[in-house]
């Protein structure tokens, strides 16, 4: 409970070693003495040693039994959510502060969110993280110490909506005033549905579209979402009522639903709550376009009164009649008055067009070909002048340019080609002297052997065949033999 306190140190639990080694086996300590006086018996034995983990685990497993379960209340501190899942804090009050630890398992199940100095009661085990020799609560369940774990999730989920905006009245849309069809979200069982379609028989008999989905349950919310999705995505649907009856908080929790709430705001038609009774409110009221108290009373609210629309309209008729008689007279008057102002807007045009007639007459006389044709002809000829003029001045001061400047023209061409001759002659003239053929005129000869100038005797034998090609003409011969002087010879082969 909560005002049982964890044991202290094995040295001040009233057991010895010994004990802490039989606790550890699974039987239950054995006292010696008065355990309050908390005296360590004398033993004759040596102390024994135990080792670091050894201990821990005899001291974890004595904490387990002797509090296998407990409910300890106070506020959260040192709130810590690793990505692993896992929830860590401690359980702080003005005499101590615990350690504890919930897993994930058992986090994903609550139904509020953990915040810093939040009272709280959790149940669970003491015990030991031995790897750091840690004394800590292990948390199996957690409820907000006076108002209930739902209550807690009510508030926390509408002051986060209504930060968001999902309450405010501008998004509020007025209800269709002759809606061609209802939508209904309930169950397809009980009072409620009946009652929706007895208060829309007895008001206008409305075509009606019921999505029967549970309204109690751990899947009721998800049902509800989904009906409310395939009602919306109906055409002709122009507003929807999700209602249910009356019942307890966790009745009703269903309609408390963060994805609920949200599919309500985001729904392409008005959506009417009614749940339960007119003093209990759930998150789907504050987020509806408009909450009705009772499932009746949304019916009342949503079908029009077939009586009150018969005496509208006939009301609407007779003022459409009188209108009508006073539009017509207005009709009259109005076209009479614009008919004398069209008359009078059409004189004052056919004035206009007639003034620009007569101007466009006087430009097109000024256009005609023959006028044009005098006027281009008068400034052909003063440019044929102009041209002319120009022409003459132009190539007397050519002729003056060309009498200044050609006799030294020519005597410059006459220069440079002298040069260019007598260039080219000595050119001529050295290409002559070492030409070939100026060598074989002073009676040399060139032999070749299969096209191969033969520079040695030893190129040929005797019976090879070859061609003297002489100044004038060439001879085909036969070697007879070949013979190399001792000044001919390679040096190296001597």
């Amino acid at each position: 409970m909560a005002s049982q306190r964890p044991p202290r140190a094995a040295a001040q639990a009233g057991f010895d070693f010994g004990t802490a080694r039989r606790a550890a086996a699974g039987s239950p300590p054995e006292l010696v003495g008065d355990p309050e006086a908390r005296i360590v018996a004398p033993t004759e034995e040596p102390p024994r040693v135990f080792g670091v983990g050894e201990l821990v685990r005899a001291a974890s497993r004595t904490l387990e039994a002797r509090f296998p379960s407990v409910l300890v209340e106070g506020e959260i501190t040192n709130l810590s959510r690793p990505r692993s899942g896992h929830v860590y804090f401690s359980l702080a009050d003005q005499d101590g502060c615990l350690p504890a630890v919930m897993f994930r398992t058992q986090a994903v199940r609550l139904k509020f969110d953990l915040q810093e100095g939040q009272l709280v009661r959790a149940r669970g085990r003491l015990s030991i993280f031995e790897q750091q020799g840690k004394f800590q609560l292990y948390v199996e369940s957690l409820e907000p110490a006076g108002l209930g774990a739902l209550q807690i999730a009510f508030e926390q989920l509408k002051q986060k909506l209504a930060a968001e905006g999902l309450f405010d009245e501008v998004h509020k849309r007025p209800l269709p005033a002759w809606p061609r069809r209802i939508g209904i979200v309930t169950s397809a069982t009980g009072a409620v549905i009946r009652d929706i379609l007895r208060v829309s028989e007895r008001r206008g008999r409305v075509r009606t579209l019921l999505a029967a989905a549970q309204v109690q349950g751990p899947l009721a919310a998800m049902e509800v979402r989904a009906a409310l999705l395939r009602l919306q995505a109906i055409h002709d649907v122009d507003v929807i009522i999700v209602a249910r009856g009356g019942g307890s908080a966790e009745d009703l929790s269903t309609f408390n639903d963060e994805a609920l709430a949200r599919a309500i705001r985001a729904c392409r038609v008005p959506v009417v709550s009614a749940i339960g009774h007119e003093v209990d409110f759930t998150i789907a009221d504050f987020v509806a376009d408009l909450r009705a108290p009772t499932p009746s009373a949304a019916a009342e609210l949503v079908v029009p009164l077939f009586a009150h629309l018969e005496t509208r309209l006939e009301d609407a008729r007779r003022r459409l009649l009188r209108a009508g008689t006073h539009v017509i007279a207005d009709g009259r008057l109005a076209l009479d008055d614009i008919v004398l102002r069209a008359g009078r807007s059409v004189q004052k045009r056919i004035a206009s067009d007639r003034r620009q007639l007569e101007n466009e007459r006087r430009r097109l006389a000024a256009l005609h070909p023959r006028a044009r044709l005098q006027a281009d002809r008068g400034r052909l000829d003063a440019l044929v002048r102009g041209l002319e003029a120009a022409m003459r001045g132009k190539l007397a001061e050519r002729q003056r340019v060309l009498a200044t400047q050609g006799p030294r023209l020519q005597q410059a061409v006459t220069k440079k080609l002298a040069e260019r001759r007598a260039a080219f002659e000595a050119a001529a003239g050295t290409l002559s002297a070492l030409s070939p053929l100026k060598v074989l005129e002073r009676g040399y000869a060139i032999t070749r052997a299969d096209g191969v100038v033969v520079r040695d005797a030893a190129q040929v034998r005797a019976g090879d065949e070859v061609e003297v090609l002489l100044s004038r003409g060439k001879l085909s011969c036969r070697v007879q033999s070949s013979t190399l002087s001792d000044s001919d010879r390679d040096p190296t082969t001597r």
